[in-house]
């Protein structure tokens, strides 16, 4: 493997976490008297951070009920976020594989740093990371070159020989801001057309295609 360090988007990329996601925001739009988004809805409105998703599933009548549906979402999600949280197919081969390959392999996420780390802990991720950079971490999120920097100094890495490893449009943004190739995978919110139309370097169905290329970078 030509790559020294790898930093992984979770939820869509190493996890599946849609199930809790969807609950949290149901549970807002009950609580102002509307009715459930459907878990595709829910789909298409994650990315770049909560408060953006949110303010998508509650929709452009209901900006102004942002601020307290974000207290609502996080107090539910403080009590349910472990639940129904999974590993996607062929992470846990993928973090082993680096990790024996001499990689140093770390999440970067917009998903809060206090519940990422708390999931990777969870789902037996620690043994195989270098670091969990989330949410609060830094006043950036992706795809701020700022907070790939960031992560970056902390790993010791640099971008020239770092790979970002994503499965949405904002994850090809973070790496080409950041000067990074970035690999794709199709097991979140966008198809494999979609992630090759963003410009992500190479395209994967899922990350057991991923890990077999990367053994032969």
């Amino acid at each position: 493997m030509r790559f020294r360090t790898c930093l992984l988007d979770l939820d869509g990329t190493l996890v599946d976490h849609f199930a809790a996601i969807h609950r949290c925001h149901a549970h807002v739009r009950r609580h102002f008297g509307l009715p459930e988004p459907t878990l595709d809805e829910v789909r298409r409105a994650v990315g770049g951070g909560l408060e953006n998703a949110l303010r998508r599933v509650l929709g452009p009548d209901h900006a102004d009920k942002v601020a307290e549906g974000l207290t609502i979402f996080r107090s539910e999600w403080e009590r349910t976020m472990l639940d129904d949280v999974t590993l996607l197919p062929g992470a846990r081969e993928l973090l082993a594989g680096l990790q024996a390959a001499g990689i140093r392999a770390a999440v970067l996420t917009n998903k809060h740093a206090g519940s990422a780390r708390l999931i990777c802990t969870h789902l037996g991720m620690d043994p195989y990371l270098a670091g969990v950079f989330g949410a609060g971490d830094t006043p950036w999120l992706k795809p701020d070159p700022r907070f790939t920097v960031h992560a970056l100094q902390v790993l010791g890495a640099e971008a020239g020989s770092s790979l970002l490893v994503g499965d949405s449009p904002y994850d090809v943004q973070t790496a080409q801001a950041a000067g990074m190739p970035v690999w794709a995978v199709s097991t979140g919110t966008h198809t494999q057309a979609e992630l090759q139309a963003s410009g992500a370097d190479r395209v994967f169905a899922d990350l057991v295609a991923l890990r077999i290329q990367l053994e032969q970078a």
